[in-house]
């Protein structure tokens, strides 16, 4: 048996590797599993070695008030990785954790292959971290085509793969009528992590009241993951609200989404998988006060969705930090869907932009060959 060990650092991470996990299974059943990982990989069978939510800290603050904590994880993933002798180390996104282990595996035993999907945003902040990645990884697997000029630089072998969740098919026969009260449904997002909902959902909650003395026509349906929805719950059963859902069945959300008339959304990869299904949208993201200044000190970048960054101008708006407040998304929210030009102008651009992400073959396929090229 070949062995290959997943190593994820957050529910994003989980998911897009079990999109290119669930295609290696297919093809080969002489691969063994271990990971570090979330639900989506334990759907497929393959066991983790502790809870994900043990290593997902996603603030500078964060990271520092764990970071004993993060070190132990670090050490004793490291352990089990290298007591599991894989053939392959497969490591997803969460750099500050992922490639921390890569490093110090690769020193430990350097016959283990090291494949990273999902560049760090070395574009962004620390660019000269390639110098250092090329010492211990074997390949990278990129998201987007113009982050190949940033490794091929310091010619660490990389190959763009685009994004799977692009590639994601949708079950159209999923009934969702138990959902859906009324006809104008508002998705929302407010986070897979404790701290984004803490931040977001009393904001989205007050959101929510200004529409409802305005319009009572709206049904605002929030998307959660399954650890978070008794918390995203515990905030809407203290209001009583009548036109509020919460799923967190993966399918079921994908047809609620595609039935959407409009979207808020926080800052991050699901930000993607709303633009591929052509539902105009806003973004929002509020950390502690601590956080924003430190990146807003470190990153080389005006805008946080990659529509917009790609672009380099606002095609999405973002209401960031003092901006994501009630009134700013009601009056935000409002002005869009007075416009039907502007929805369909948004619309329009990133579909353009859409189009350069994507890569000739399936992502999650070809990321999947590339593993199976050095596991052979």
């Amino acid at each position: 048996m070949k062995k290959i060990f997943i190593l994820t650092g957050e529910p994003s991470g989980d998911k897009l590797a079990s999109e290119v996990i669930s295609k290696l299974k297919k093809k080969r059943n002489d691969l063994e599993f271990l990971s570090v990982g979330g639900s989506n990989l334990q759907k497929l069978g393959i066991k983790t070695i502790y809870d994900q939510k043990d290593i997902t800290y996603i603030a500078f603050t964060d990271i520092i008030f764990n970071f004993f904590k993060i070190k132990r994880k670090i050490k004793d993933t490291v352990n089990e990785v290298l007591k599991f002798k894989p053939d392959i180390l497969f490591s997803v996104d969460s750099p500050d954790f992922t490639l921390r282990v890569a490093k110090i595996v690769k020193e430990k035993n350097s016959r283990i292959k090291t494949i990273h999907f999902i560049a760090p945003k070395v574009w962004a902040w620390r660019e000269g971290r390639v110098k250092k990645m090329k010492k211990f990884l074997d390949h990278i697997l990129l998201l987007f085509k113009f982050e190949k000029e940033y490794f091929d630089k310091e010619k660490l072998t990389n190959t763009f793969v685009g994004h799977p969740l692009l590639d994601k098919k949708v079950d159209d026969n999923v009934q969702i009528d138990q959902f859906l009260d009324r006809k104008n449904i508002i998705s929302i997002f407010p986070g897979s992590r404790a701290s984004e909902i803490k931040h977001h959902m009393p904001i989205l909650i007050n959101f929510i009241k200004k529409m409802n003395i305005k319009d009572l026509g709206y049904q605002f349906i929030f998307h959660a993951t399954d650890k978070n929805k008794d918390l995203v719950s515990n905030y809407i059963l203290k209001e009583h609200l009548l036109n509020i859902e919460i799923i967190n069945d993966d399918k079921i959300k994908t047809a609620v989404l595609k039935k959407s008339i409009f979207a808020i959304v926080k800052s991050g990869t699901i930000s993607l998988e709303v633009c591929k299904f052509n539902i105009p949208s806003i973004i929002i993201y509020k950390m502690n006060f601590i956080n924003f200044y430190l990146a807003k000190f470190l990153l080389n970048i005006k805008f946080v969705n990659m529509i917009n960054i790609i672009n380099n101008r606002e095609i999405i708006p973002e209401l960031i930090q003092s901006e994501c407040n009630a009134d700013e998304i009601f009056k935000c929210v409002n002005y869009f869907l007075k416009k039907p030009d502007l929805i369909a102008k948004q619309k329009k651009e990133i579909k353009k932009t859409l189009e350069n992400l994507t890569s000739p073959s399936s992502p999650s396929q070809e990321a999947s060959n590339i593993i199976l090229s050095n596991i052979s």
